[in-house]
Order: C-alpha cells, then structure tokens, then sequence
C-alpha cells in the first residue's frame, strides 16, 4: 500500500428519519453524493438511518416496513456505491430469509457488490428502545469487511458498551471500527465518548460513531458524530445537532505504528481468559 493509498477520507452521514423511507433514502444518498465529491472513499450512515426510529414504541405494523436483501434499498445503495466508487455502510431494518427480523448494517465495496452483513449483536431494552420487540439478537459474528480502501469492522450502538466485539474485530485485521448509533440522550455522550475512545485506544484502530439526529416527531437524537485515531486523539471533534456531512481524513499507517509503540494486541495472553466464557 503507498502512500496515497494509505490516506484516505471518511465520511458520516448524520441524519434523521421522518416517516416515509423512501424520502429518508433519497435524502441519505444525497448527502451520500455530497461527501463523495468532496472525496469521501467510505461513507457510514447511521443506524437505522431510512427509518423513523420505530422502537420507541411497540406496534407490530412496523414489521411491514423491513427490507428484504436483496431489494430496492440495498439496490439503490449498491448503484450508489458503483455510481461514485465509495465503500458504504448502510444499517437498515432487516427481514431475512429466514423469517426473523435484525438491526442489520450491509457493507457495499467500491463497485457496489455486497460483501456482506454485520447484525447487532446486543439489544437494549429501554423506554424508547424497545429492540427485542422487533429484532433477533445477531447471528453472523463479528466480521471483517476487507474493502477495496481499508479493512472494516462494525459495531452498532449498543454493541459498542462490550469490548470483547471490538477485540475480535482487531484481532481479525480491522483499521476501521464504524459505529452507527442512535442515541438520544444527550446527557449520556461522555460515556460514549469515553467507551469510543477506549476501544480505539485498546485496540489501535479508527472508530468512527456516526450518530441520528431528531426526525419529525422522533425522540431527541442528538447527534455529535466524531472519528478518533487509534491513539485515542479526535481526528474530528464531535459534530452539533444538524443533518449534514461529518468528514475525517485517516492514515491507516498510523494503526500499524501505534500498535508498534502500545502492542496490547501483541501482549494478549489468551491463556489466563477462560472466565470470560
């Protein structure tokens, strides 16, 4: 990998979710655009980001809304992701064949094939988040997405407060950690901050939390989306309240020459974990 390689932009896609997906979608590729003209090669939307945020409440009529895949939503973000050549993570509500439902994030590749599928792995159950009503807990693992810019690895919101997810992820190659979440408490962000910050530090990866921000009628999504380096430092400050374009530009030298000075992956010794299972 050279130099120019090495460099690359991310970007967050902060947005918030009125009633109708399909003019959320459209409004999300938009922004999406944006950020690729400006030279975004990975563009993170949040979680759930085409939807309003259904698990506020319980009501089994949401159901109807959950996208088969393949179907026109990740139809449309893979013509998105071959149009511009950018490598998208888009987290959707997802029905699979299966016949259960998942908080699901696809990964797109650069010529807009489908590498595949990250699905929450652990779900709250809290007032305004109502998640084991509509979703089974997550059945692929911890996967590393290794795209056409750099290896990848995904952790949804509340997946992001259990650090054994993170290490698997590092221990399997990732650079990238991208975090959408959907928090709207915003008394809560320094915990975030700090557990963000954290996995990027123990890890010696980029994370990079890209956050909702409030819909019509929605709960108060706060936003405040950031990207730290695996030294821990803010490669972009948190962001404000607004839907817009939150850009960061990475070296992903910098994960192999951290982990060189602070080898906490190196120093692991598996063999005195056994109470961790």
């Amino acid at each position: 990998m050279g130099i120019d390689d090495s460099i690359l932009t991310m970007a967050g896609i902060q947005v918030g979710g009125g009633s109708d997906p399909r003019a959320n979608l459209e409004r999300a590729i938009g922004l999406g655009k944006i950020a690729a003209q400006r030279g975004a090669k990975i563009i993170c939307f949040s979680e759930c980001f085409a939807w309003s945020w259904f698990p506020r409440e319980i009501d089994s009529l949401h159901f109807t809304t959950a996208e088969p895949v393949p179907g026109p939503l990740s139809e449309a973000i893979a013509e998105f992701a071959r149009e511009h050549q950018v490598v998208v993570v888009a987290p959707i509500f997802e029905r699979g064949i299966d016949a259960a439902y998942y908080n699901t994030a696809l990964v797109f590749d650069a010529d807009g094939s489908l590498l595949g599928r990250y699905r929450k792995n652990h779900l709250p159950q809290l007032p305004n988040y109502q998640e084991r009503f509509y979703f089974q807990p997550g059945n692929q693992g911890f996967p590393v997405f290794r795209t056409r810019y750099a290896a990848i690895g995904i952790q949804i919101s509340w997946d992001n407060f259990f650090p054994e997810g993170s290490r698997l992820l590092a221990l399997q190659g990732a650079e990238v950690i991208c975090a959408p979440t959907s928090a709207s408490i915003v008394a809560s962000h320094a915990k975030w901050e700090r557990a963000l910050v954290g996995s990027a530090v123990y890890n010696g990866v980029f994370v990079f939390r890209v956050n909702r921000v409030a819909g019509g009628g929605e709960v108060p999504f706060y936003g405040k989306s950031f990207c730290v380096d695996p030294n821990g430092d803010f490669v972009v400050e948190p962001s404000g309240a607004d839907e817009g374009i939150v850009l960061a530009e990475i070296d992903l030298r910098w994960v192999k020459t951290v982990r060189g000075i602070w080898p906490f992956l190196e120093d692991r010794r598996p063999e005195i974990y056994a109470g961790l299972v």
